[in-house]
């Protein structure tokens, strides 16, 4: 049976893989997803074949619960709530594992870790290690999830002395887990969890909103590698390997969503960047003489219909008002009048990675018109209107020419260099890394102040 179990195993461990490689692109998205699928659901069964499982009564009634909210979730979660869901799943993960730990520190000889009571220190070392990681996985995670949802601002919450306070913390964790491993005490154990829940408070709240995709990686980096750590104490392998997938696959994109920030992973951990706030409406901060151009859907619709080349830039403000599908309709109507359509996805745009391009999916939005900013900022200026539709941040010109500027550094989708650019948003408060966009006063802009799905769907009556 152990040499059958590992056979599956390994195969699970390779659809993982696949299913990872898969997700990697939108075409292969949903093949991706199967294989993921596919290989739980061989993971599940051979674990529930294995000859230590036991009575499967309360297994099975676990696994109905839980697939049954999970359904219920699946069923009526909005696509703009995935980031905050993301979260809540990273939190459920690492409160696992604190669990799995406790299950096992407080009787070894149910989990073959122990000889005469006492605890291998291989296994302590395993344990502990999954158990912190496990316990700011849980704690931050929440936060995250209330920063998102808007229960908790989104607002840096800083203190004097906070990094010194976590550094500190941070070095007596560590000496907690060697002295747990010597003394093997119940009483360091559970001090470890308490530590480690608070440091994952701290950790967080310190970070703003606009990081947010950052950080919703990283947690999904540590659900992983609290997994892997509660593998080794359960002697699982698929749960090694698929925990070490998670965690080494979560870091990699949380460096690549630095990279699209312009901002180290550290800096982004020491946080400040997100404050709330915003310019005044109508007038610049930095010339407070200087108004912006407002403009209604009948003035876009007709700059648009006369175009040649529309860039589509789509923000947070999309994901709010649920208008991928009335951008996909207006876009279908553009194409017809000839007009050549594509769509501008910053990396960091809005609350999770890629989650531009699931909303644009979900809307039918042809994979070949969707461009990462690498490949399509150089066509900006050969464009005759690039339509913004509350994307902020990511095409604030200030990163680019203002060095007093937080997100100077930044890479920005080029907007400005269009011949007209259509800003859409509710109002001309700033995005959430809480600073002035200057592009709102630029000469070739034109604010269209409203709901993005209202004036979408409105620009496509003016087009009718």
């Amino acid at each position: 049976m152990e040499t059958l179990a590992a056979l599956t195993y390994l195969i699970a461990s390779v659809l993982f893989i696949l299913a990872l490689r898969g997700l990697s692109h939108p075409e292969t998205a949903r093949q991706g997803l199967n294989f993921g699928i596919a290989g739980m659901a061989i993971a599940i069964v051979t674990t529930l074949l294995l000859p230590n499982v036991g009575s499967w009564f309360w297994v099975l009634i676990a696994i109905g619960i839980g697939g049954g909210i999970g359904t219920v979730i699946a069923q009526k979660i909005e696509m703009t709530a995935l980031p905050q869901l993301m979260a809540a799943f990273h939190s459920l993960v690492g409160l696992a594992a604190v669990f799995v730990a406790t299950s096992a520190f407080m009787d070894p000889e149910a989990f073959n870790i122990a000889t005469d009571g006492n605890i291998h220190l291989t296994s302590l070392i395993e344990m502990s290690i999954g158990l912190a990681i496990g316990a700011i996985t849980f704690t931050g995670s929440v936060i995250a999830w209330g920063k998102l949802q808007g229960t908790i601002s989104g607002k840096p919450v800083t203190f004097g002395g906070q990094h010194a306070l976590n550094g500190m913390l941070g070095a007596l964790l560590v000496l907690l887990i060697i002295l747990l491993c010597i003394t093997q005490s119940g009483f360091l154990f559970f001090l470890i969890v308490m530590l480690a829940l608070a440091l994952g408070v701290l950790m967080i709240i310190p970070i703003g909103g606009a990081d947010m995709p950052v950080i919703v990686s990283m947690l999904n980096s540590y659900s992983g590698w609290a997994a892997a750590g509660i593998g080794f104490t359960l002697h699982n392998n698929l749960l090694i390997v698929t925990g070490a997938l998670v965690g080494a696959s979560g870091a990699i994109l949380s460096y690549i969503m630095c990279k699209g920030m312009n901002r180290s992973f550290i800096s982004v951990l020491l946080g400040g960047f997100g404050a709330e706030g915003g310019a005044a409406a109508g007038a610049s901060e930095h010339d407070p003489d200087r108004q912006a151009k407002i403009g209604a859907a009948e003035d876009a619709a007709y700059i648009m219909k006369n175009a040649s080349k529309v860039i589509i830039i789509p923000g947070y403000g999309m994901a709010v008002a649920q208008a991928q599908h009335a951008l996909r309709e207006m876009a279908d109507l553009l194409k017809k009048e000839g007009v050549d359509v594509k769509y501008a996805i910053h990396p960091v745009a809005g609350r999770m990675p890629g989650h531009m391009n699931v909303l644009l999916a979900e809307a039918n939005v042809p994979y070949d018109e969707v461009f990462e900013m690498e490949d399509i900022n150089r066509e900006f200026a050969q464009a005759d209107v690039a339509y913004v539709i509350g994307a902020n941040d990511i095409t604030n010109p200030a990163a680019k020419n203002d060095p007093s500027s937080p997100i100077y550094g930044m890479p920005v989708l080029d907007a400005g260099d269009a011949k007209t650019v259509l800003f859409v948003k509710r109002s001309m408060g700033s995005g959430y890394a809480g600073i002035d966009n200057p592009l709102f006063f630029e000469d070739n802009t034109m604010m269209l102040l409203d709901d993005a799905k209202k004036m979408t769907e409105d620009i496509i009556k003016a087009m009718e």
